[in-house]
């Protein structure tokens, strides 16, 4: 919109810009669940350049590395609280569970460095979002993005909807035609592969009987 303003051809200098640059390159990036799509997270942070550091909420670091599907990438599995201590950019990408509600905490967010950005692509209720909101109108979270909210569809008294660098879409990552298309056919190969007695996606085969 500036360019198309005439801002750009108006201007003293051959660039111009409203808002601090980030460069990415030397970054810690911190991925809090490391499953399918923190570990695509980390391969496109790892493209950028960033350090890739990344923890379990329910496994000591250890038993993440143990556990992970190989990577890539160089990542170092640490434990959560180092997470959260390192990162410049954290992203969540953990299930909801009762040890994960409200993991985005008063607590938690005082380990963070100061300036750091936080992203939620995960479950909304894993922020306390009263807190993220403080952290971010103080200046300690230097911003959010976040494509889910506690409530869905967005409450207007939301702190989040008031707090300054703050990006939210609408629960819409998934929602590509695509990728709704990807997700019958998921389901179709399930159906079929568990009527074969070949289940697949299994996430617990403890259970399977």
């Amino acid at each position: 919109a500036g360019i198309r303003a005439g801002r750009w051809a108006a201007g003293p200098d051959w660039c111009f810009w409203d808002t601090p640059q980030v460069e990415l390159t030397g970054k810690v990036m911190g991925i809090l669940g490391f499953g399918t799509i923190g570990h695509r997270v980390g391969e496109l942070a790892h493209a950028f350049g960033m350090k890739v550091m990344a923890a379990s909420p329910r496994k000591s670091a250890a038993e993440a590395a143990a556990s992970a599907a190989p990577a890539s990438y160089p990542v170092d599995f640490v434990e959560r609280d180092e997470l959260f201590r390192a990162s410049d950019v954290l992203s969540l990408h953990c299930p909801l569970t009762d040890q994960t509600r409200g993991i985005i905490n008063a607590s938690t967010l005082a380990m963070m460095k100061d300036g750091a950005i936080l992203l939620n692509l995960a479950r909304g209720p894993l922020l306390d979002e009263a807190a993220v909101a403080a952290a971010l109108a103080s200046g300690k979270l230097g911003g959010l993005g976040a494509d889910v909210a506690s409530v869905e569809p967005i409450k207007a008294d939301n702190p989040l909807l008031q707090s300054p660098n703050t990006l939210l879409t609408p629960h819409i990552a998934w929602a590509t035609l695509a990728a709704r298309r990807n997700i019958i056919r998921i389901m179709a190969e399930n159906i079929a592969g568990w009527m074969k007695g070949e289940p697949k996606s299994v996430v617990n085969k403890a259970y399977l009987v």
